[in-house]
């Protein structure tokens, strides 16, 4: 948090110096009144019983909201997290052969699916929703569209084939982004890919990193299966274990985020944060009103308690 305005903390002082008398004569009260009587047990039987810590109450409530509202003078910034109106993000799905892996029930790729479209689902309407199929070469199945059914529909049609082409799928997804650019006001691009795999054919990851990177799209990995995974070709287990450290190569080259996931819950879970991350954007603004809402709430309370308990305002 920053102050716009800190030299209105100086009022700071007279509250602490009101806070300093209250204390000092507060505790001159409580010596004079045991002075005045020296027979201790005297006192038990004929003074009444005084309010104790509940006396002090108001007084405190009363000097925070002083504290409280000197600090909203000040002008208080802090980042705070605003939704976005509008963005594209283009998901990247691997429909590679290992991805029928059955380390994750029932499989890799139905579990993956099914998060997708829970993914899907939950973004914002008035997002821009892509969606590129990669194997052995990457392709469009929807560009980027507000229209959620059809992204639905594409990831329904999707099947498996051979090959891993991640940086193909990255080149097809910024080629999808560019074609928004005749807009006036292009929105905050984000590339989600999907996989359980490393680069086998195609262009290679380095080099679509680069260029998402220098095209300010970020792209955010998903490493989707465990070390495990294995697939049968021909009566022959072959294993499919996850190539996680490729996948957070290219987060990190590309400005994105890296995940794991080893079942379709946490994929989910995955997916849902991403959701999250992608859409809303950290801002810097004045929450002045915090504090004053605060001081009034500190007000309220002395005046509840001094009303209700001493039948009077402090």
């Amino acid at each position: 948090m920053t102050l716009i305005a800190p030299l209105w903390l100086l009022l700071l002082v007279p509250v602490a110096v009101l806070a300093l008398t209250y204390v000092v004569m507060a505790l001159r009260s409580r010596t004079a009144y045991a002075v005045r009587f020296t027979n201790l047990d005297l006192l038990d039987k004929v003074a009444p019983r005084r309010p104790g810590w509940r006396r002090h109450v108001p007084a405190a409530a009363l000097l925070l909201m002083f504290a409280l509202l000197v600090i909203g003078f000040a002008r208080p910034t802090a980042e705070v997290r605003v939704p976005r109106e509008r963005a594209t993000i283009m998901v990247a799905f691997d429909v590679s052969a290992s991805m029928s892996a059955t380390d994750v029930r029932p499989n890799r790729f139905e579990a993956a699916k099914q998060a997708a479209r829970q993914f899907v689902a939950g973004l914002p309407e008035r997002f821009n929703l892509g969606l590129v199929s990669f194997s052995s070469s990457a392709s469009v199945a929807v560009p980027p569209t507000t229209d959620r059914q059809a992204v639905l529909s594409a990831l329904d049609r999707l099947s498996t084939a051979s090959g891993t082409a991640i940086g193909e799928a990255v080149y097809s997804s910024l080629d999808a982004i560019a074609a928004l650019d005749s807009q006036e006001e292009t929105p905050p691009a984000h590339i989600v890919l999907l996989s359980d795999g490393s680069n086998t054919t195609g262009r290679t990851v380095g080099d679509a990193a680069a260029v998402a990177s220098g095209r300010g799209v970020p792209v955010t990995t998903i490493a989707y299966g465990t070390a495990d995974g294995t697939i049968d070709i021909s009566g022959r287990e072959i294993p499919v274990p996850v190539d996680a450290p490729a996948l957070r190569g290219l987060a990190e080259a590309a400005g994105g985020g890296f995940y794991e996931a080893a079942s379709g819950d946490e994929l989910q879970a995955v997916y849902e944060d991403i959701g999250t991350s992608v859409g809303y954007r950290t801002e810097r603004q004045e929450v002045w009103m915090w504090f004053v809402a605060a001081g009034m709430a500190f007000a309220l309370i002395a005046a509840v308690t001094s009303m209700l308990w001493f039948s009077r305002l402090p």
